[in-house]
């Protein structure tokens, strides 16, 4: 027998991630030198990691030959301490995708569904797949995430709701009132996973804490990722009523996050100045991109997170040619969305970079 015919048959038809190809790659591929070359393509944070996680990690580092706490005590007081919420509403998980996956262990199995929006998160999409459940993508109204449409797909083999806010690829944001009224609007049988993974970029996040202690079934998903500049070590954390907590641990697998990445978490928590820095800087190279798009005549939609979708045309030839010039962006046509680019906000200097690339490849395609 082959190993196809061995093999679970819903792996056989699961779709692979494809992320994003890292530098190294992309120089061995064309010839370029890696240090020329910026990306702009993952959501990254272009002023690296926090100093003090930095500290942290290296630190240690020297008791790498010892297993970490697996309970995560420490890391899961902090952010109590941060959130005003009991230790045992919290989950340590390897980036805020495992706590997604968890979810599908804890709750799906063939038969159910999952409600998501087209062109979101293409995770929430696989996770579904992965556990034989029915992924139920409703459309994008204006390119903003309609939640009464949302609501409205809801069934009763419905278990799962997934919404990210600000929304990963496209980058608009909800308001509280509206994610509110949705949660509200939920039937006892279903849960919404509220992913929050660039919230600290969004100037008004919706804070669902009350809606929790109110009982509402509710989990929501932070990652050290991005505004912490830990992408590489793989840490997040997930929030919720305690009894779902704990159902969502026993999926859990010991271990699951290296002791370097919890110590660097645990002091990028404490990196205000940093955070801060980064959402300035952030928002001014924002509307760096913001103003020269709007000169090129180029279509945007305002990110609310640390990047916006472009509406450049061919959006994987513009890529292309950005790459030949040592500048990855992501094209997002496998979400739906064959015209547009997703650019994450760098540096200033590599804002000016990319603008001009662009300018140049715009021009060339006239």
């Amino acid at each position: 027998m082959t190993f196809a015919e061995l093999a679970n048959q819903g792996i056989l038809t699961q779709p692979v991630y494809e992320a994003g190809k890292p530098i190294d790659q992309v120089a061995r591929e064309l010839g370029l030198d890696p240090a020329g070359i910026i990306k702009l393509a993952s959501n990254e944070n272009p002023f690296g990691p926090s100093p003090k996680a930095v500290a942290a990690g290296e630190r240690a580092l020297r008791e790498a030959h010892l297993y970490p706490d697996g309970g995560y005590y420490a890391l899961r007081q902090k952010l109590a301490q941060k959130w005003s919420l009991g230790m045992d509403q919290f989950i340590i998980g390897d980036g805020s995708n495992e706590i997604l996956e968890l979810m599908g262990h804890a709750f799906l199995s063939p038969g159910a569904e999952c409600v998501m929006h087209q062109s979101s998160f293409i995770v929430y999409k696989l996770v579904t797949l992965m556990f034989g459940a029915k992924p139920v993508e409703v459309p994008l109204v204006n390119m903003r995430q309609d939640l009464p449409t949302l609501a409205a797909a809801v069934t009763p083999r419905t278990r799962l709701i997934f919404l990210g806010s600000p929304s990963n690829p496209v980058g608009t944001s909800n308001t509280a009132a509206e994610v509110e009224a949705l949660v509200r609007a939920l039937p006892p049988h279903a849960i919404l996973v509220f992913d929050e993974a660039y919230a600290e970029y969004a100037e008004h996040a919706p804070d669902l804490r009350p809606l929790i202690a109110a009982g509402h079934k509710v989990i929501c998903l932070r990652t050290f990722s991005k505004i912490y500049g830990l992408a590489s070590l793989r840490v997040g954390y997930g929030y919720a009523a305690p009894e779902l907590i704990a159902i969502v641990q026993r999926a859990r697998q010991p271990f699951n996050v290296n002791g370097v990445a919890v110590a660097a978490a645990m002091a990028a928590l404490d990196d205000h100045e940093f955070v801060a820095t980064c959402i300035a800087e952030n928002r001014a190279g924002m509307l760096q991109l913001e103003t020269a798009l709007k000169k090129f005549g180029v279509e945007f939609v305002p990110g609310a997170g640390n990047f916006l979708l472009a509406k450049v045309g061919d959006g994987m030839w513009v890529f292309n040619e950005l790459q030949q010039r040592g500048i990855i962006t992501r094209p997002v046509k496998p979400y739906g969305l064959p015209e547009w680019l997703r650019i994450t906000v760098g540096t200033r200097a590599q804002n000016e970079r990319l603008i001009g690339a662009l300018a140049e490849v715009l021009k060339s395609r006239v």
